[in-house]
């Protein structure tokens, strides 16, 4: 067995969020595809991926051995460059788009590392969660949160993920007490986010009994823009949903309490998206490195889905 190979395969598979779309992506029949992770699986003795009719996730050993896989690879594709001359270091403009919420929270606060290591990037940073052409839009890559579209021409190497938290103030809970159960939500205020990309109300999702159930809330209060949104909630508005990357300072001073926090949700795994091309500009590159090495060693702390 070609390792090398089917470690590619391996990360093609988890960035592509499927064995069809990695196999589009690698020009190679999904058989050929399947084989060759049924074949690392068998060398390796571990299951490395949790198929389901319709999902794809990583186990925690899968998880494990895509952390060494990026690792090894990035050192792999480092060397045959530094190999053919191509050691001319990052510089000029790199145009990167991201949600506020997460470059106020993880990116800008670690940015003058990135500076200080790559002094000749002129980096631009766009904000907002909307569909992007990257192409027409002169945008070299995106981060998202939630499963992306499938693409023959962008890669979505998943750098992490994040869980919601539903929560409130303390003083809208002394008023209207805390919800047990998510019937509950039908006598309770609730703030409704705007989704960037449908203009509609963003529906909550939770796992009962291991299956995936909607729950439509309504409100008479909706915003589009996030810290607007927790305002929302630590002014007592109504209960909110936010990602427990973003919950978590104001869970620990107490502004804000958990509630219904036995019923969970999957994962959102968190992506960087960009063109797929071996030929990627050395400023790319090392974005990319860079925002998956600070969001694997931020706090909270960062999960692969599993």
């Amino acid at each position: 067995m070609d390792k090398l190979r089917a470690m590619r395969i391996f990360v093609r598979v988890v960035e592509m969020n499927g064995f069809a779309n990695a196999a589009n992506g690698l020009s190679m029949p999904p058989s050929t595809v399947s084989r060759a992770i049924k074949d690392l699986e068998a060398h390796l003795g571990a299951r490395l991926l949790q198929r389901t009719t319709r999902t794809l996730s990583l186990t925690p050993d899968g998880a494990n051995y895509y952390d060494h896989c990026q690792r090894i690879l990035n050192e792999v594709d480092t060397a045959e460059s530094a190999l053919s001359g191509s050691t001319v270091p990052p510089r000029g403009k790199l145009r990167v788009d991201m949600s506020p919420s997460f470059a106020r929270r993880v990116v800008l606060p670690a940015l003058k590392g990135f500076q200080s290591r790559y002094p000749d990037i002129d980096l631009i940073l766009t904000l907002g969660d909307r569909p992007v052409d990257l192409v027409q839009e002169g945008i070299d890559c995106v981060l998202r949160a939630g499963i992306p579209e499938s693409s023959a021409v962008l890669v979505a190497r998943r750098i992490g993920s994040f869980q919601w938290a539903t929560c409130a103030s303390p003083e809208y809970l002394e008023q209207y007490g805390k919800p047990k159960s998510l019937e509950d939500l039908k006598c309770h205020r609730v703030v409704q986010f705007l989704s960037g990309r449908t203009g509609r109300p963003v529906d909550w999702r939770f796992l009962v009994d291991g299956e995936e159930r909607l729950t439509r809330v309504s409100g008479n209060l909706a915003v589009n823009d996030i810290d607007s949104y927790v305002t929302c909630g630590l002014e007592g508005l109504g209960l909110i949903r936010i990602a427990d990357f973003i919950a978590k300072k104001y869970l620990r001073d107490g502004r804000l309490v958990s509630v219904l926090s036995t019923f969970q949700a999957h994962e959102v795994p968190l992506s960087i998206m960009y063109p797929q091309n071996r030929n990627l500009s050395p400023a790319v590159r090392a974005f990319v490195s860079w925002i998956s090495i600070l969001v694997r060693e931020a706090e909270p702390t960062w999960r692969l889905p599993h």
